[in-house]
């Protein structure tokens, strides 16, 4: 049996309607959303490496998913697996827009901060100090267990895991460097995408 929205056009249809809610506004925001003059920009192509390793492995997913490899198919209840990851990656969606609310004007695509920016500790940031970041990885998930294949969810999760690494890394860098001792107390009370685990 191959992934349920190879053989059922209404699941594909809703699977990528799912994608375009899910991430279209990423999109639109990344051709769209300036840093705000005065802002100090240190992204060090954090944001396009992580676009690209994204993109890698939602390619690579897709392209497991239409070469139907022997065994990597999840063939029980494959309906039950597609909603679950649907309602997951809406889960993601509204926790990453969730995140980014609290975040408010301190939230840039890129990485960069401002003068009199402190550290945000409300809201999700009370427990983890990434969770728009977290959120977009539930997205990812989502995509790949609605996806039913193993395979493919693995290659989304690993572009995604690639990408958000070097990301976090590089802003964790810049806000110990500019925010000094108050973000480096907050790295020790807290945890980067799941509430005291990791």
């Amino acid at each position: 049996m191959s992934a349920l929205i190879v053989h059922s056009r209404f699941h594909l249809v809703v699977f990528y309607v799912a994608l375009f809610v899910c991430f279209a506004p990423e999109w639109l925001g990344t051709f769209f959303q300036r840093v705000e003059p005065g802002a100090v920009k240190r992204d060090r192509g954090s944001h396009a490496w992580l676009f690209i390793a994204m993109g890698a492995g939602v390619f690579a997913a897709f392209f497991l998913v239409n070469a139907d490899f022997p065994g990597t198919t999840l063939t029980w209840n494959q309906p039950l697996q597609f909603w679950i990851g649907v309602a997951v990656m809406l889960a993601g969606l509204a926790f990453r827009w969730y995140a980014i609310h609290v975040l408010g004007k301190f939230f840039t695509r890129t990485v960069a901060t401002r003068a009199g920016q402190h550290v945000v500790q409300d809201g999700p940031y009370r427990w983890i100090r990434h969770p728009s970041y977290s959120g977009a990885l539930l997205m990812f998930l989502g995509m790949g267990i609605a996806m039913t294949n193993w395979a493919a969810l693995l290659a989304i999760m690993l572009g995604a895991g690639i990408g958000y690494a070097w990301r976090v890394h590089v802003e964790e860098q810049v806000l110990c460097a500019d925010l000094g001792q108050p973000y480096r107390d907050y790295m020790l009370r807290t945890r980067r995408f799941v509430p005291f685990v990791w």
